[in-house]
């Protein structure tokens, strides 16, 4: 079939379907593909490892002029995973190999005459690696500086788990330095991040790393919307904390909380709840209800802004973090009060005020929470501080202009 449009054709090649943007990494690649697909007829790339998700392939079609979708099974992927270690991979990289996908990216580059691709996360450069493909724009979005989380894993474990997590740190960083002296640009989700890249980069490559802040849906993460009825949200004061739950970095968050903070609440609190809110929750944190009525773990919930917006505060006590944490830009996009490590305000960068208390003290973790129990503040700043650093429309602004212009495309 002849291609009519007057848009330059592009791949872009993604991990996960980016539709609906309901976790961290679909929220940041649904916006970056729907501003793209302004520009270009997008070609999209991508792989579903959740069975729910297939019924919102058909959402995509409006930002995208070709789909390709391959079924991700977990179980076999992580086999696929361990064959890293015959070939001295991180086991990322084969995790996200499937020749199918390889063949449909080789078609589809030649089928479209395509010179510019858009790769989220360093698990699909694969495809889009080597000579054949140097010549091409290739752009990437690392979001995160992911051998580093594998480094900080490795800090809080010992014997075959440590050496397993450093030894994937030290090849994924090995991988993620190839794919920046191979690709035109490397984009990660903060300044902070980039530059925690950057200076691992030999000088001349340098110039090609940038920050491409996430943003916020603020018209939907607005308090004063229409949010769904959820009969999970509890009828007694209660403090949230939202995130896909079988998320290492989530999972280590609210066992700490719970181990550290949630005891010296309840002393003073003992009818409070602690709200979990958040898909596919890991063993442990499912473990958490046993016994202990004041935890609720909600599993999928339709709408988070609930649990949210009645909420006395929003917590977000991540030990283990990288980028930006959408959790906490959602909570202060509903003008919601937060407590936050420092660690969880990396990237966003608001200060200390009535509704924003950052501490990595579980007593002053405690004590801030409890202070939201007892007197709500009044007016808070933290929606007006996203209106003015983190919409979409701001943050993505500068994309454009990692692809060159079009030349004589019709």
């Amino acid at each position: 079939m002849t291609n009519t449009s007057l848009k330059e054709p592009l791949l872009f090649l993604c991990h996960r379907i980016p539709f609906p943007p309901n976790k961290g990494d679909k929220i940041r690649s649904f916006n970056i593909l729907k501003k793209l697909s302004e520009q270009y007829d997008v070609h999209l790339g991508c792989f579903i490892d959740d069975p729910f998700d297939k019924q919102y392939v058909s959402g995509l079609d409006k930002y995208s002029a070709s789909i390709f979708h391959l079924d991700q099974h977990k179980t076999i992927a992580k086999i696929k995973g361990l064959t890293g270690f015959l070939t001295n991979k991180p086991i990322t990289l084969p995790y996200y190999f499937d020749k199918r996908m390889q063949q449909w990216t080789s078609r589809t580059i030649a089928q479209h005459n395509i010179s510019k691709v858009f790769v989220y996360s360093s698990s699909m450069a694969q495809y889009v690696q080597g000579d054949e493909y140097q010549s091409l724009e290739r752009v990437i979005d690392f979001v995160d500086v992911d051998s580093d989380k594998w480094r900080q894993y490795a800090l809080k474990k010992s014997g075959i788990a440590k050496w397993f997590f450093n030894r994937e740190y030290k090849l994924l960083a090995l991988e993620e330095n190839k794919i920046c002296g191979e690709f035109t640009h490397s984009l990660f989700v903060s300044p902070d991040e980039a530059q925690l890249f950057r200076d691992k980069q030999p000088q001349e490559q340098q110039g090609k790393v940038h920050g491409l802040l996430n943003g916020v849906d603020v018209d939907f993460f607005n308090p004063e919307a229409s949010f769904s009825e959820e009969s999970l949200v509890p009828d007694v004061p209660f403090i949230s904390f939202t995130g896909a739950m079988d998320y290492w970095a989530n999972v280590d968050a609210v066992l700490w909380f719970v181990e550290h903070v949630w005891p010296l609440i309840l002393a003073k609190q003992p009818d409070a709840i602690f709200c979990i809110v958040g898909g596919s929750p890991s063993s442990d944190v499912k473990a958490l209800v046993k016994n202990n009525k004041s935890i609720v773990v909600t599993g999928r919930v339709h709408d988070v802004r609930p649990f949210i917006e009645k909420a006395q505060c929003v917590v977000a006590p991540l030990q283990i973090a990288r980028g930006i944490q959408n959790k906490v830009l959602e909570a202060m996009s509903l003008n919601k009060a937060i407590v936050v490590t420092t660690m969880a305000m990396e990237g966003i960068n608001a200060q200390q005020s009535d509704g924003v208390v950052i501490t990595d003290d579980k007593n002053i973790y405690a004590q801030a929470c409890l202070s939201f129990f007892e007197k709500p503040p009044e007016a808070l700043s933290n929606r007006q501080w996203i209106l003015d650093h983190f919409t979409w429309q701001q943050t993505l602004q500068p994309l454009g202009n990692y692809f060159s212009p079009k030349e004589g495309h019709s």
